[in-house]
């Protein structure tokens, strides 16, 4: 007790004594005290002794409220007394030493900066200068210039620049001075003005006298010289000065001397001081050619390999990467043009903007590289000094969010006439019919008829595990009978192709012929893995010599001679319906039902628990008649595509069952990214070991299929395809191209092709070069998706994720300014990824994402129709327009039909509220269609939950927005090259048809007078992959043309949304660290439904008996914490907020000058002004 009193009352005592001593100080200044000089140094001393000594001292000095520095500044404003001078210097040094930065910035704020050069400009005028003096003076403005950003120009102003610098030179073996002196140059250097002007009085020949070959004396002083010198060079004048007199050969020499003598890695920092010299320096074009021409690419990428066995040298090894990168010549990409290899020529050519100087280029300008690829090349340099006011609040503003308050208030404004708008009143027959004719009786689903044209239930997938066959009696029923294998000599005959007859022959092909030895036959019969060998690619063709017709059903009917053995599966296949189709005469592949199981019983209590009955009991049917081999033919026949595509890729044919298994995101493998850019500088280095073989290629119809056993062979072109060229850059190495969107010169991102001929064992690596955005979630675990046919015919017909060493970066292939909206020197980017397959022989495909055709969507549409049972629900399929290509885009009506024809339940069925929904706009994010046939199937469901809301409300439907886009394999826009959720304001009936004529139905919808609902607060609670905090409800103005905007703000819907949905995975609930399949989009989907039914329950508390706490939505949402996203950039103007994590990449994503801390990893840098995800775009119109 009494040793806690002592130091209670020293403490007071010295805190009274620091005051006191302040105040002394303070009076000795006004000059109302004799002999100031001997007292001012007195009472100096006893503070910087308390000072030293206390830390209290120097907290209460810098303390909010307290005089302690202005009356230190003004003592040393005043004072002429060399001693007092010296003592106030080290007092401050003292304080902003231990301080840190917040005291530093406590002194600028105080005019510090200002005092201390005054001094210092006093100080140079003696002869010789007092050196203690210099040093501390030194000392202290290179602590606290890097907290003033406007100390360039007060150096500039107060003639103090040169001091310094003359110094150093006067002084070059005084290393206690010029230590000091070259910090403050440093920090002088920071600015461009300043470090030009220095480099014109000889700066950067100083430091090559101060900085050279490995020593172990002065060590200090070679790091501080040696990041002055970095800091100097990043002005281009310096660069330039460098490079003329030979100083990047001197660099490098003095880097290797170095790496070898360090041996014990001791010198580490000096070695990355020499390497960020070279870097700044190699920002020139003159730098990187003195680079490569002193053998610097090969010296960097053996000296980084042999630091690569030390995981503390990691940050040489990224700097490494970063200048070989950054040196490594511009390549041309290998294409003779970068427009793409498909035309289609437009019935109007716009007046303005990219496609019409796409139009307007001469057909002899080469538009894949500039003759300049460089931002630096020009001979001329503006060194302008940015000066930040420092009095204004420099918090981060998002100039794209729209304030005006007037622009904040929709304005209905139909923009056509009623006149005209009433064009589209025949897509409301609900509205006028009388339903006289129509049978209401029966309330009750019909039983489900396999070979019936109504049957159900309609299955709807949900993302929760799957059912044991144990658990399930009818899966024992549909267990195969095992059957011996029948050798026969036509083992190995090659199937002929299968003939898609013309109309007038449909009546006699036997696609459309229906017969019950269907249900005869076993539910999975799985052809040899030798078979796949002779698969053909299902064309389209009709074949003159061929007369013989295969049954793609799953009962063949012999129509020829020929036999092909007949191999059945051993094992029972659980997912399994009887929709495959037959490749071969005699033999069938039934492939696994396309169903998943119901609700996990945990969602279901929640559900229950919020609101009573309200969850929907999501049925699962032991068939899943979604996906019709044979009808998907037939609606493939109808597809217009501009390259009049003849082929089918298998995994459309066959269609898709989500696996079984969960698919984690992947965890990224330390160093593989650095690994890949080490490859890829290989090339450079040993050229003699690059194959650079075109293997594919669309632009030379001439390119032959190569015949080489070891070779893969690839192919595109089919429905929704897209790989425009192939190079053998290894042998087990390809690079590709991708297709850009018709009538544009960028945009390529969506992948989807065919790779066979492959070998067992082997690590084949694929290199897509021509991506364009600056970072991908192929950097946070996602994986490309693989199909394989040979897993295919083995029962298991799903995309999976796969590969290995995914990454992608910027690659040193440039783009050219027509590509690039302008901008010189911009590169594209590379993702790469490791496959090993399986199979030999086999035939897989990748994508991007989980493909999603045009003809699939028909056929799926097709089969709701078909099967729905017309005295419950009220089905439509319009066409609401026809696009650029002729295809036709759908529109569906799905509500409840009315309990009868009297005339309460006919006004009740005209009066409910539509919804209105679109989706898939952009044709490369397909997860909008996967989440669409969610929401399409659980509204055609058979459950009571489905029925409600039906009952509740009538839905119109555009479930792809752009087909002509889906179909031609582009990933961003339609047949007229711009992206058509920014044509909403003024689209053109001639170039966007869909969007005008679905702005033309909600416009008459607005006629009609219908009012808006609110539903995201309720998807939050009901959907586990929805995630409220991520919602953003502002207006952008890079995105007021928009759906969502331009339908709220012109037509009236107060609540339109974007319901975006992820490429990659979830951060957040119940699939937190999974990759998102098709379980999950398909579950949002339903998910978004069973939000729509809570809804309606929530608006009607008097019927549904709610509490009235329930029904604040509105405040809540307001109330909820939006994140709000900047606008995107010129290329891909992204629909969704920024991936928001913060990962370092170091050296391995991009050129800029990024300091790198000396324990950095093996990540890179995020550039946060590009879209990293890639999002979806399905539009949820609410009105």
């Amino acid at each position: 007790m009494n040793k806690a009193k002592a130091s209670s009352e020293k403490s007071v005592s010295a805190s009274s004594r620091t005051i006191s001593l302040l105040s002394q100080l303070e009076k000795i200044n006004s000059g109302s005290a004799l002999g100031e000089s001997d007292s001012a140094r007195y009472v100096t001393s006893k503070i910087l002794h308390l000072v030293q000594s206390q830390e209290k001292t120097r907290k209460e000095m810098t303390s909010k409220g307290s005089t302690g520095i202005d009356v230190i500044l003004s003592t040393l404003e005043n004072t002429r007394d060399p001693q007092t001078i010296l003592n106030i210097l080290n007092i401050l040094i003292e304080i902003v030493s231990v301080g840190g930065g917040r005291k530093a910035s406590v002194l600028v704020t105080k005019g510090g900066t200002q005092i201390l050069f005054q001094l210092l400009l006093t100080a140079s005028k003696d002869s010789p200068p007092n050196e203690e003096l210099m040093v501390l003076l030194h000392t202290l403005l290179a602590k606290i210039g890097p907290k003033d950003k406007k100390i360039g120009m007060k150096a500039r102003i107060n003639g103090v620049l040169n001091i310094s610098l003359n110094l150093v030179k006067h002084n070059l073996q005084n290393h206690r001075l010029v230590l000091p002196c070259l910090q403050l140059l440093r920090v002088y250097s920071t600015n461009s003005v300043n470090a030009v002007s220095l480099g014109k009085n000889g700066v950067i020949e100083l430091m090559f006298k101060i900085i050279g070959p490995f020593s172990k004396r002065n060590t200090s002083l070679m790091k501080v010289a040696l990041d002055t010198l970095a800091a100097l060079l990043k002005s281009k004048t310096n660069a330039r000065r460098a490079v003329d007199r030979g100083y990047v050969q001197v660099l490098i020499t003095i880097y290797v001397d170095w790496h070898r003598h360090d041996s014990r890695h001791r010198y580490m920092l000096i070695r990355k001081g020499v390497l960020q010299c070279i870097k700044s320096v190699t920002n020139i074009k003159l730098g990187r050619k003195a680079f490569i021409d002193a053998n610097g690419m090969k010296i960097l990428y053996n000296t980084s390999q042999e630091c690569l066995a030390v995981r503390t040298l990691d940050p040489l090894v990224n700097t490494s990467s970063l200048i070989m990168r950054k040196c490594f010549p511009k390549n041309r990409l290998p294409l003779p043009t970068i427009k793409s290899a498909f035309h289609f020529q437009l019935p109007v050519i716009p007046a303005s903007g990219p496609v019409a100087q796409l139009y307007n280029l001469p057909p002899d300008v080469d538009d894949v590289v500039d003759e300049s690829d460089d931002n630096d090349d020009a001979e001329t340099e503006s060194e302008i000094e940015t000066e930040i006011d420092d009095d204004k609040d420099q918090h981060f503003e998002n100039d794209d969010i729209e304030t005006d308050i007037n622009k904040l208030k929709p304005k209905q404004e139909l923009g056509r006439s009623i006149e005209d708008l009433k064009m589209y009143e025949h897509f409301f027959p609900e509205l006028s019919e009388n339903f006289q004719e129509w049978d209401l009786v029966s309330q009750e689903p019909k039983p489900f008829v396999p070979d019936a044209n109504l049957s159900g239930p309609i299955v709807v997938p949900t993302a929760s595990e799957e059912h044991s066959a144990e658990a399930n009696p009818s899966t024992k029923g549909a267990a195969l009978k095992e059957c011996s294998l029948l050798l026969t000599e036509e083992y190995n005959r090659r199937p002929v192709f299968l003939e898609l007859p013309k109309k007038d022959n449909v009546k006699g092909s036997s696609l459309h012929q229906q017969n019950d030895q269907r249900n005869m036959l076993p539910s999975c019969q799985c052809l040899s893995q030798e078979i796949v060998k002779g698969l053909d690619r299902i064309s389209l063709q009709n074949s003159a010599k061929n007369d013989q017709m295969i049954s793609t059903g799953c009962g063949a009917e012999k129509e020829s001679k020929a036999s092909i053995t007949t191999l059945a599966c051993s094992k029972p296949c659980e997912h399994v319906s009887p929709c495959g189709g037959s490749l071969f005469e005699g033999s069938s592949v039934q492939l696994g039902k396309l169903c998943c199981t119901g609700v996990d019983s945990e969602e279901e209590e929640d559900s229950r628990s919020s609101s009573s009955g309200e969850h929907a009991t999501l049925q699962v049917s032991d068939i899943s008649p979604v996906h019709d081999c044979d009808l998907y033919l037939e609606m493939v026949k109808d597809t217009k595509s501009i390259p009049d595509y003849s082929e089918v890729a298998y995994p459309d044919y066959f269609g898709h069952i989500p696996p079984p298994f969960r698919e984690p995101i992947l965890e990224r493998r330390y160093g593989v990214q650095r690994t890949k850019i080490c490859q890829d500088i290989e090339r450079l280095i040993y050229q003699n070991d690059i194959i650079d073989r075109v293997v594919y290629d669309l632009d030379n119809s001439s390119c032959a299929i190569p015949e080489e056993a070891d070779l893969l062979k690839f192919n595109s072109k089919f429905e929704s395809g897209n790989l425009r060229k192939v190079i053998q850059i290894r042998k087990n190495e390809y690079d590709l191209i991708l297709n850009s969107d018709i009538n544009s010169n960028h945009y390529h991102q969506w992948f989807y092709f065919e790779v066979s001929g492959m070998k067992t064992g082997i690590a084949y690596r694929f290199n897509i070069i021509n991506c364009e955005k600056s970072n991908s979630q192929f950097n946070y675990g996602m994986q490309p998706l693989m199909y394989s046919v040979q897993e295919a015919l083995l029962c298991r017909p799903c995309w999976t994720r796969v590969g290995t060493d995914i990454c992608y970066y910027k690659n040193h292939f440039s783009r050219s300014s027509i590509a690039a909206g302008g901008q010189k020197g911009k590169s594209y980017y590379t993702i790469t990824f490791t496959v090993t397959f399986q199979h030999k022989d086999d035939v897989c495909y990748f994508a991007y994402h989980y493909p999603y055709t045009y003809s699939t969507l028909k056929m799926h549409l097709r089969k709701l129709e078909s099967m729905h049972n017309p005295q419950q629900i009220y089905f439509r399929h319009d066409v609401l327009c026809k696009t650029l290509a002729g295809n036709s885009c759908p529109l569906v009506t799905i509500t409840a039909m009315p309990e009868s024809s009297y005339y309460e339940h006919i006004c009740q069925f005209r009066n409910r509220p539509y919804i209105f929904l679109s989706a898939r706009v952009h044709p490369g994010e397909t997860n909008a269609s996967w989440v669409m046939k969610g929401t399409l199937e659980y509204l055609m469901s058979n459950s009571p939950n489905a029925q409600s809301l039906r009952e509740s409300y009538i839905f119109k439907i555009i479930p792809m927005l752009n087909p002509d886009g889906v179909i031609n394999g582009n990933h961003r826009c339609s047949l007229s090259g711009e992206d058509l959720n920014r044509q909403w304001q003024n689209p053109n009936p001639d170039l966007h048809p869909t969007i005008y004529h679905a702005k033309g139905l909600l416009q008459y919808m607005a006629a009609i007078k219908r009012l808006p609902l609110a539903l995201p607060k309720i998807l939050s609670q009901t959907a586990p992959a929805f995630c409220m905090g991520s919602c953003s409800f502002v207006v952008e103005k890079s995105k007021e043309s928009t759906a969502r905007v331009v339908v709220w703000r012109e037509i009236g819907v107060q609540r339109s949304y974007t319901m975006e949905s992820t490429l990659c995975g979830c951060d957040q609930g119940k699939y937190k660290g999974l990759q998102i399949g098709t379980r999950e989009l398909e579950e949002m989907g339903a998910k978004f439904c069973v939000g729509l039914l809570r809804l309606k329950r929530m608006s009607s508390p008097l019927e549904y008996s709610l509490p009235c706490s329930l029904l604040d939505i509105e405040n809540e949402l307001i109330e909820s914490s939006c994140k709000v996203t900047s606008p995107t950039t010129y290329v891909l103007d992204e629909d969704e907020p920024r991936f928001l994590e913060e990962v370092d990449y170091s050296a391995e994503s991009n050129d800029e000058d990024v300091e790198l801390a000396d324990n950095v990893g093996d990540y890179e840098t995020t550039n946060q002004d590009d879209g990293l995800s890639d999002p979806d775009s399905t539009r949820i119109l609410l009105s």
